[in-house]
């Protein structure tokens, strides 16, 4: 295949490319056309490296396309989510659970109450409802859902949270696993997501799922296989994956150890060290959750004793001070970000964080300016799924209401780009195009200078992964 007249290098040059058994063979400012080989003219259109995600939970996201939105920027308050709700469930044939995705607190301020199993009860008393944090961390459910699922919720046990009197709240906190082994439901279609993904250019991912096992893995290869799922893979999760580590091929392949850290009830330290050191052993990178300054240090302290193997991943890095920031860059690490969370939370972030962190939250340019390989992620699905939006958050970091958080972390368009466009499996190191490169690409709806101007309004006319193309 051939390409004219593409823009390359950000701007750089202009160029005729050629795509062969799926690798760049020429670039060059005219090549002649071969007998039957195929055309297309980028007319000065900017031609890049394709995107990758470096960190996204898959199946979650594409659950979260089938739920209710239940965000404050979509219900506005409690008011608007019990609307949201009973509009759902009357668009909802028959029986069955109703799930809601993306809720804070902030929906109820002021209100006096709370949202639990009473609230959901006098909302929707008979269809099973569940909704999760957007944290990811909490689901509340009704009385039905408790039922559904077979726990009495006059009587609940835990991992159930109780009243004083041993009653359900609803509220079940970091249980996941056990929700899931109650609930009789299949993992989600991938297909609309990969599309969406495709569509916007993102030919690989990382899945960062925590509790990803081998199960999940056969589940990834086989949907890969169908063609459900267009992206090149890179599975994270536990120790049942490391009976997965010969399978890999270019298309799947097993990722890092994923550990998932919350400040109020850390591992025993020497226990988390072990688990670190075995994962090197097998020949796994860890990746480390951290969304709290408790989080950061009790991380690096780790890694600290028992030594970096290269390719160790800090997941967030939500709260990043100048001390973590000078230890992460000693250790060699890579932080793997989402400064979409600027946009989307940031006047949250500005209600709720400490006064002192609020600067070094999500830090971005400043992680590259120490030396730390530094890519971009959408974490979805707790932020959107918009690779350009996010760039664009991370050149302007503003939040929804117009407030700079960190000016002294924002990134040019280019870098932005080049920590998107990084190898998922070398997240942080820059692609570029060049001759015997895979031809994983996407060609823009104009030129770079159109694109940079707002990083939010892009969209790829084309998509090619291995020289393979959708005209989207």
């Amino acid at each position: 295949m051939l390409i004219r007249d593409a823009e390359l290098d950000f701007g750089q040059r202009r160029a005729d490319v050629r795509i062969e058994d799926g690798l760049i063979t020429a670039i060059a400012p005219r090549l002649q056309r071969a007998r039957g080989e195929e055309e297309t003219t980028a007319q000065g259109r900017a031609l890049l490296p394709s995107l990758c995600d470096h960190h996204i939970h898959l199946l979650g996201t594409a659950a979260a396309l089938a739920s209710v939105d239940c965000s404050t920027a979509a219900c506005g308050d409690a008011d608007g989510l019990a609307r949201a709700l009973r509009a759902a469930d009357t668009a909802r044939e028959g029986a069955g659970w109703l799930r809601g995705v993306g809720y804070h607190d902030a929906l109820f301020a002021g209100g006096g109450t709370a949202l639990d199993r009473h609230w959901l009860d006098r909302v929707l008393p008979e269809r099973p409802v569940r909704i999760q944090h957007r944290s990811g961390r909490l689901w509340i459910l009704n009385s039905a859902a408790l039922r559904e699922i077979g726990v009495d919720p006059v009587a609940a046990r835990p991992p159930l949270e109780r009243d004083d009197q041993g009653a359900a709240t609803g509220l079940l906190y970091d249980s996941d696993t056990w929700l899931r082994a109650r609930l009789s439901v299949t993992r989600p279609c991938l297909r609309a997501l990969s599309r969406q993904l495709w569509a916007m250019g993102v030919t690989a991912v990382t899945d960062c799922t925590h509790s990803n096992d081998a199960q999940d893995y056969g589940h990834f290869v086989e949907v890969q296989q169908q063609g459900e799922l267009l992206q090149d893979l890179l599975v994270m999760g536990g120790t049942d994956l490391n009976r997965r580590l010969e399978l890999g091929d270019r298309r799947i392949r097993v990722g890092a150890r994923k550990f998932h850290l919350h400040d109020h009830a850390l591992p025993e330290f020497g226990v988390f060290k072990a688990q670190i050191r075995a994962a090197h052993t097998v020949g796994r990178n860890v990746a480390i959750h951290c969304v709290s300054r408790v989080d950061l240090t009790f991380a690096l302290a780790a890694l600290s004793e028992t030594g970096v193997r290269a390719g160790d991943r800090i997941e967030h890095a939500s709260v990043a001070p100048p001390e973590a920031v000078e230890q992460m860059a000693k250790l060699g690490l890579i932080v793997v970000t989402q400064p979409a969370l600027i946009a989307e939370r940031g006047d949250d972030y500005l209600r709720e964080v400490e006064p002192d962190d609020q600067a070094h939250l999500y830090r971005l340019a400043s992680l590259q300016r120490a030396g730390i390989p530094l890519a971009l992620s959408s974490d979805a699905p707790y932020a959107g799924i918009d690779p350009w939006r996010a760039m664009q958050a991370a050149v302007d970091r503003r939040t929804a209401s117009g407030v700079v958080i960190g000016p002294q972390d924002a990134m040019t368009p280019e870098a932005a780009f080049d920590a998107t466009a990084g190898d998922v499996g070398a997240p942080g190191r820059r692609r570029a195009l060049g001759i015997g490169a895979r031809a994983d690409m996407l060609l823009l709806d104009t030129d770079w200078a159109g694109a940079r101007s707002d990083l939010s309004r892009v969209r790829p006319v084309a998509v090619w992964h291995e020289g393979r193309t959708t005209i989207t």
